[in-house]
This record gives C-alpha cells, sequence and structure tokens, in this order.
C-alpha cells in the first residue's frame, strides 16, 4: 500500500467513539436532580394547560362571579411556592447524593406528590369555587 492510498483509507475510517464507562452512564440517568427538574417543568405545563381550560369552562358557565378569577390567582399563588419547594428539596444535593440509590423511595414519593397536585389541583379548587358561587347564589 503507497502512502497516498494510506492516507484516504484513514480519513475515510469511521470515527470511533468515545467509550463511557459504566458508573458515569449509570450516575447520569440517575440524577435524581435533574430528573426532579424535568418532571416539575412537565408537571408546569401540565398544571398551566388544565389551568387554563378548566377555568376557562367555569368562566363560560355564565355565573358572572369574580369567584373564577380569585380561583385563578390562587392556583398560580399556590403552585409556584410548591414547585420551588421541590426543586429545593433536590437540588441541595451533592453529586454523590444526586445518583444514590438509596434516594428513589423519596424520589418517587416526591415525584407522585407532584403530579396530584398538578393535576388534581385545577380541579380541586375550580369545583371549590363553583361549589361556594352555587351555595351563595
Amino acid at each position: 500500500m503507497d502512502k497516498a492510498s494510506h492516507t484516504v483509507m484513514s480519513a475515510t475510517a469511521a470515527p470511533t467513539r468515545p467509550t463511557v464507562s459504566r458508573t458515569n452512564a449509570t450516575s447520569r440517568t440517575n440524577d435524581w436532580r435533574r430528573r426532579m427538574s424535568d418532571h416539575i417543568a412537565y408537571a408546569l405545563l401540565v398544571y398551566t394547560s388544565l389551568q387554563i381550560f378548566v377555568t376557562i369552562g367555569a368562566l363560560k358557565s355564565g355565573s358572572g362571579s369574580l369567584l373564577p378569577y380569585l380561583a385563578l390567582v390562587i392556583l398560580v399563588v399556590a403552585i409556584i411556592p410548591a414547585c420551588r419547594r421541590f426543586e429545593r428539596r433536590w437540588n441541595r444535593l451533592d453529586d454523590s447524593q444526586a445518583s444514590d440509590p438509596m434516594l428513589e423511595p423519596y424520589y418517587k414519593r416526591d415525584r407522585m406528590a407532584l403530579w396530584l397536585l398538578a393535576i388534581g389541583l385545577p380541579f380541586a379548587l375550580t369545583g371549590l369555587f363553583k361549589g361556594l358561587t352555587y351555595a351563595f347564589a
């Protein structure tokens, strides 16, 4: 093989992928801080969508009351501190704690609470205010 063909051959060879150790890959996938942050972001999107549709439905009912608007304000005020609490709890972890498998039950508990809050709060509070509207109308 001459020098020119060797140069062409090495230039066209497929690049090699860097190897990632199993420990590093595992710690990246089990970073509780990042996973909880992702769930908070998605839960806020779901929460906001539900809040808009549930509150708009209550406003279209034609009650003429200010209670749906009050429910909208309370829903916004209620979710922000709750999400900050979840985020702060998980962001306090250092790098070794962030991939500790012993924290998985706590992660699952907080994830479940977050999603129950994000999905349930718009329905619960709007239902409460609709009930108050019917009770005092």
